[in-house]
């Protein structure tokens, strides 16, 4: 079979669905909310509206049944507008996907089809105070009691976390037994003993919430296990190496925005009687800068593809993410240079830009993380 790099019609009219909405909605308030460090419900409510909001629940449960490669696509242009409140979405996406991957037909019925219905979030909890990396250091604990398991514990840096109607808790029901002790539960919001606290002072993705979740004595039933117990682990494991391709997407999207700004700007600003964009060490840059950009796209495309495709993708995961991340982070770093002490002001995006993205760096496993995956597929190889 012969190798495409086309879009489809459908996969072109998401894209321009996206991207208008980026230019649109999104752009014009990125940095007002940014500097309020709130999130925008109205976004929240518009991305429902035009069905971009929990886009890959399929259809059987109500949404549209995306696919990665669509989801890359939507992505992209989201972000573009800006990261913190393409998270929104993303993290969201993040919270379905255990979902999607172990839960039962009549769970996934009774916790996805209400996501579809209205404005409504998901969030993933697996990081803690005491632990990110080593995911297997759990302490949040989930003992069984008849019907129920009751979980105690603190969960941080969880994105949507207190706007989530839906929230998978990664808990362990003996930390002796670390990856093979883990569980994943759904928790849904308002059940009792769950409080969520927000975080503040972040560096950037302000528009997005990042919570503090503390469980004290939570109730919640057995029906809520998503597989067995013990298979909490893998279920995480396999829901991050699918959901490290939207945070590639993001970070092209970063990229491309850090050097359209750059372009538009080299071209005005004058310097020794004629615009920047005609020096050399400018259009250096420029180049380089879109050379990146080109090449994370290309790659988030090859691993959304293996997705699709049902093929492994862990490598190609990694690889995306991590190569995106510090091209659209060096990229905004150009974009500033370029702009000189206007770039470092909020007069001008380019700023918000390098903020924003230097968190795909670290979530969803640091790139450190990511060389560690790759480095053990090299050597098992």
């Amino acid at each position: 079979m012969p190798i495409d790099f086309s879009l489809t019609e459908e996969q072109k009219q998401l894209q321009a669905l996206a991207r208008r909405f980026a230019r649109e909605q999104i752009a014009p308030i990125a940095a007002e909310y940014d500097q309020k460090e709130e999130v925008p419900w109205q976004i929240v409510e518009k991305l429902h509206e035009v069905g971009l909001l929990n886009a890959i629940i399929p259809e059987e449960y109500g949404g549209l049944g995306i696919g990665m490669l669509e989801e890359v696509i939507i992505g992209e242009e989201l972000a573009w507008g800006c990261m913190g409140i393409y998270t929104i979405p993303m993290a969201s996406d993040l919270g379905i996907t255990p979902i999607l991957l172990a839960g039962t037909h009549e769970q996934k019925e009774r916790f996805l089809r209400p996501l579809t219905e209205k404005p409504a979030l998901a969030a993933f909890a697996l990081s803690e105070p005491g632990n990110g990396s080593d995911a297997a250091a759990l302490r949040t604990r989930a003992e069984r009691d008849g019907d129920y398991y009751i979980l105690n514990g603190t969960k941080m840096w969880i994105s949507n976390g207190g706007e989530a109607d839906v929230i998978v808790v990664f808990a362990t029901v003996d930390p002796a037994k670390r990856h093979k002790g883990v569980v994943a539960l759904v928790v849904e919001k308002g059940t009792p003993g769950l409080s969520a606290h927000k975080l503040h002072g972040k560096m950037g993705q302000r528009a997005s919430g990042t919570y503090e979740l503390v469980f004290e004595n939570v109730r919640v039933p057995v029906a809520n296990r998503l597989g067995e117990e013990g298979e909490g682990f893998k279920i995480a494991m396999n829901t991050l190496n699918k959901t490290r391709i939207p945070v590639a997407a993001g970070s092209v999207g970063v990229a491309r925005r850090a050097l359209e700004e750059a372009t538009k700007y080299a071209k005005e600003r004058e310097a020794f009687g004629r615009p920047i964009a005609d020096f050399q060490a400018i259009q250096f840059k420029l180049a380089d800068m879109y050379i990146g950009l080109e090449t994370a796209r290309m790659y988030t495309y090859y691993a959304a593809w293996l997705c699709d495709q049902g093929l492994p993708h862990a490598q190609a995961s990694a690889v995306a993410k991590a190569y995106a991340s510090e091209i659209a982070f060096k990229a905004a770093n150009e974009a500033i240079q370029i702009h000189g002490g206007y770039g470092y002001m909020h007069e001008y995006p380019v700023e918000k830009l390098l903020r924003d993205v230097k968190l795909n760096q670290i979530y969803e496993g640091t790139n450190e993380i990511q060389r560690v995956i790759i480095a053990r597929n090299l050597l098992k190889e």
